[in-house]
This record gives structure tokens, sequence and C-alpha cells, in this order.
């Protein structure tokens, strides 16, 4: 990127902020109005300083045009580099005719344009310079998934879905002693990050490692650059979706989608590693115990109340489930959410945006634990990601764990399988994109959609033709619904016409535009949102009869197709400190 793409603070190009402190080793935004930034706002060269080798030069002369010498990440190419040459050189011959303004505003404005911060983890990303850029591109990893995802890094105008797998792969210095010895990288910890259309909230849906589950076929790339077509699994736990037979995480996202209903458009991957290096680079996580805890298994020994944890600690205490009151893994899950909402706090709170040194460690150690998908592999793409999600009040940031229930073939569970009452009412309120948080302006969009979609003149349920066709997974669907349409709801008109050609995972009503008042009809006796509605462009002519497509969310005839409004599942909100119990 230019510096013009990089953006500038007070006409200062960003890549002339980031000095060496020779005395920590760390690169750190020079904020002072020193006075090598009054002899160069003047025009004047002033010396090399010392201490600060590698670090940008402050005056004029060759020296001045190179940024410092970035380590080879992964094999990219982390050093200054023509571009990021060029555009030191440029700051430089025009400091002189720059009009500079008082150190407090250009200070205020600096921290402004350093304050992003990256996708679901919400990590702060600091751009100091094109060399900055080419240090954490470096550190990122990616995955090629194929055709899945959204390739345009972020869908406008609709709701977006981020994949979070945690593995338990013992990579990093330190982690030999976490997870399965032999283990390829399952999915250990799995949240879908649901944000919405209109970006006022979001909802992360935990879903349990021991769900059993379907996993359909799916397409991965080897090693060695080829495809390879994995045959699906019926009722196996959902960990093994990832690693397993060489599922790579788009498999996962396969997984997910067939699961929920809901197209994952991203996924991010991290291990042991990111939640260490993350906890520390913001200064530690606070959290709360309900108990003092001491679990041999993870090694965490804590007190009851109030506690900040980093590191080991950190790690230790998202992994523990014999600390909880029934050691399984569901509790687990409870104190991870705990966890992230707690380090969500944290990492936007003014102390950590406020804090340049803060805010590269943390970019820095966020892009070094991360794999992503092909479509956001690069800082600027993961910004693109970031800019949606700050959006986001961390109020409006719901926790929840997908509704489950103990597996009925196991004589003492171990495994758990989906509610099948709660789960589907959650899953349909995340299609529907219902927020779970009191959001007004979501509350009256809908309200008012809904409103518009019934107003107008409503046809005499004799009058009303339709056709019905069985895409859901109810067998005999169709004839359930033409039988209460014509018994309870004096729908004469309408016809069975058995099995839809392929499974539809939403309930459809297509209709001409002379039919809008069978429509509105329709839709008020059968509880039909307004995403239900398809009109069409022509008018009908003659007999010709509306068409009723039932979907996946249909649970029965009589049943509202309208997706609940609330549901009574435990939920932990970003915003507020809860005691792990």
């Amino acid at each position: 990127m230019d510096a013009q793409g990089r953006g500038r603070a007070e006409e200062i190009d960003p890549a002339d902020q980031w000095v060496l402190n020779p005395d920590t080793g760390d690169y750190e935004l020079r904020l002072n109005n020193s006075g090598a930034d009054s002899a160069r706002a003047s025009g004047v060269s002033a010396p090399r300083s010392s201490g600060r080798r590698g670090a940008p030069r402050e005056g004029g002369g060759e020296g001045s045009r190179r940024g410092p010498e970035v380590p080879r990440q992964g094999g990219r190419r982390s050093s200054s580099g023509p571009r990021g040459q060029e555009a030191a050189a440029a700051a430089e011959n025009t400091a002189g005719r720059r009009k500079r303004k008082a150190p407090k505003a250009r200070r205020k404005k600096v921290l402004l344009w350093t304050g992003g911060v990256m996708a679901f983890l919400l990590v702060a990303v600091s751009a100091g310079g094109y060399w900055l850029y080419q240090h954490f591109n470096g550190n990122l990893s990616s995955v090629d998934i194929g055709d899945r995802g959204n390739k345009d890094v972020v869908t406008a105008n609709a709701p977006l879905n981020i994949l979070v797998i945690g593995t338990d792969k013992r990579t990093g210095e330190g982690n030999e002693g976490y997870g399965d010895a032999g283990s390829v990288g399952h999915a250990d910890t799995n949240i879908l990050f649901h944000v919405s259309k209109d970006r006022t909230n979001a909802t992360a849906v935990s879903i349990p490692r021991d769900l059993m589950t379907n996993i359909p076929d799916c397409k991965a790339k080897q090693e060695d650059g080829s495809e390879k077509t994995i045959p699906g699994t019926q009722n196996v736990r959902f960990n093994t979706s990832l690693g397993q037979d060489g599922r790579d995480p788009g498999c996962t996202m396969d997984t997910v989608k067939e699961l929920t209903g809901l197209k994952v458009d991203h996924f991010m991957m991290v291990d042991f590693n990111a939640v260490k290096t993350l906890s520390t680079a913001v200064g530690g996580v606070k959290i709360c115990l309900a108990h003092a805890v001491k679990d041999e298994k993870s090694h965490l020994d804590l007190p009851a109340g109030p506690n900040t944890v980093q590191g080991e600690d950190a790690l230790a205490f998202v992994r523990t489930r014999h600390a909880y009151a029934n050691g399984s893994d569901l509790d687990r899950i409870k104190g991870q959410q705990q966890f992230l909402g707690s380090m969500i706090r944290e990492m936007k709170s003014n102390d950590t945006l406020t804090s340049p040194k803060k805010l590269f460690k943390l970019a820095d150690a966020a892009t070094k634990a991360l794999t992503v998908d092909s479509a956001i592999d690069s800082v600027p793409k993961l910004t693109t990601l970031a800019k949606e999600l700050t959006k986001i009040d961390t109020k409006n940031i719901t926790f929840v764990t997908l509704p489950v229930i103990d597996n009925p073939a196991e004589p003492t569970p171990i495994t758990v399988v989906v509610d099948p009452v709660k789960a589907p009412q959650l899953l349909s309120m995340m299609q529907e994109d219902t927020s779970l948080t009191e959001v007004a302006a979501q509350k009256k969009a809908a309200k008012s959609k809904q409103d518009a979609l019934l107003k107008g003149t409503k046809a005499a349920a004799a009058d009303v033709r339709v056709d019905v066709y069985n895409g859901g997974e109810i067998a005999g669907g169709a004839q359930q619904t033409v039988s209460w349409l014509q018994n309870d709801k004096g729908v004469l008109k309408s016809t069975n016409k058995a099995n839809a050609p392929a499974k539809a995972a939403k309930t459809t009503l297509e209709y001409a535009p002379n039919q809008a008042d069978q429509a509105r009809a329709l839709a008020e006796m059968m509880g039909l949102p307004a995403t239900a509605m398809k009109p069409g462009a022509k008018d009908a002519v003659g007999l010709q009869a509306m068409v009723l497509t039932l979907g996946a969310d249909f649970k029965g005839a009589g049943t509202p197709i309208t997706g609940p409004t609330k549901i009574d599942i435990p939920k932990a909100s970003a915003d507020k400190e809860v005691c792990a119990k």
C-alpha cells in the first residue's frame, strides 16, 4: 500500500512515527514533539540518534528513506522494500512545507488512526508504514478453501458469519503438555460469530466439540496442492470435522452450514499460543471465580473472586473443566465465553487503544496466532473486516451455547445431541437475523417490514388459490398443510403438489402482482415472515395459482413460520462480568 492508502496523521507519514527503543528492543510510536521533529518540520536535517540503529533516520539523506529491517516470516519478504522507501522519502521531501499543529492534537489523531480492531477477536492493527504491513502480512498463515466463503471479504448490506476455531494441536513452545499427543488439530473450540445485517449486534454461538452430528462430503487441499474429496460420516463428534481423514477448516465450515443453515463467510483458526500471547499482549484478562480453583490437570491455581490472568494461567483457565461443578465441556464453554467477553472489553478499552506499544504487541501476537481463509489473508483485508466489527457495541454482543441434550443413545452420556426444541428456535432467529439483545433500531425495522407486508386489502379465504410443495424435512408436509388450509381456514382452492424439485432451507411464497391480496391473506394465516414473500414481475393469467414451497423452517401445519423474537436459554453479554461457578 502507498502512503495515501495507509492514511496520515496530521499529514505525517505513519512510517516516520515508529522508532526502535534501544532499552526495550520494541518499536514504539513516537508521539512527542521532539527536537528531531521540530528540525524536520522546518526543513533542517537533524543528526542521527546514536541509540536508534535500524530505526528510520530523522534527517535528510539516504538513511532516512529506509525503514527498519524486519525478519522474514513464513517465507514472505518483510523488509521495507522500494515502496516503503518511496513513501518515507516523499514524507521527508515535503516535511518543510507542512504546517504543524499543537502536539496534543497530533497525538490524538495518531492514536485514533492506529486504533483499528481486528476481526472477532477485536485485535488492534497498528499500521506504522509499509514495512509494518509487510511484517504483519508475513506473520499470517492462510488456507485455500476453494469457492466457499465470501471472496469480497465483507458482504455489503447482509449478515456476516465468521467461524472461530480453536485447535488442540500441540504447536508452539511450552505446549507439549496440552491436548492429545498425536492430535493433528481437531475442532476443539468452535464459535460461530453472527454479525447482524445492520451491524448493531452480534451473536456468538459456541458449538460443543462433543456434539454428535453429520459431517458432509467436503473438498480439501492437500499438502502437495491437490484437491481431495473426503467422504462424509454420520453421527460422529463435531470436533472430527477438522483434521480427521485430512479435513481442513473448509470441511468444518461445511459442517457448520449443514448444522445451522447459515452460510459461513470466513474462518479464523488459532492454537494454544493465541490465548497465551494475546492475553499477555493486553496486559492480562480479568476473570472472576465463584470459588477457589486448583485443577491438577490444567494446573490452574487461583483464589475465589476477581483475578487477572495471562500467558500460561490464561490458557489453563480456558482449558479447565474439572474446576467447574459438573466438570463437563459445556461448563468449560461458559468459562471461555467469560474470558472472551472480558478480552473484548480489554481490547476496546482506552488503556489499550491509547497505548502504541500495546497495539503493536497485540497486532503482532494476533497475526502470528491466526490462520485464516485466503480471502482475508492480509492486513488490509483484515482491517476492512475489522471496520465492520468495530461498529458493534459490546453490550450487543451476546454469547450463547447451541442448545443440546444428553445423547439418549449412550447409557452413560458423554456426548450430546442438538436440543430438538430450543436449537431450531435459536437457529431460526439467527437465520432471520433476529437479535438476542434489545436493539431498538432492529426491532423497529422488523416490525415496519412485517407491517408493510400485511398492509393493504386481503382476499377472502375462498378466493385464495395456492399450490403447495414440500421442500422441508417433515414427510407429508404438503398434504398436512393443504388439509389444514381447507378444513381450518377455508382455503378450498389449495392443492398438494407433493415434493419440491429440491430441498429448501426457507419457506417461500411466490405470487404475481395481481395476487398480492391473496398473498397477504395466506401470509397472515400461516405467519409467514416478510423474507418469505417472493413477488413476481408479471400478472397471473386465468386460474394460475400462487406457489408455496415449504422449507426446513416448516414445523407443522398451524405453526407460524415466523421465527421467535425471544428464546429462553442462558446468555451472557460481552459488556458484563460474571463469576465462573
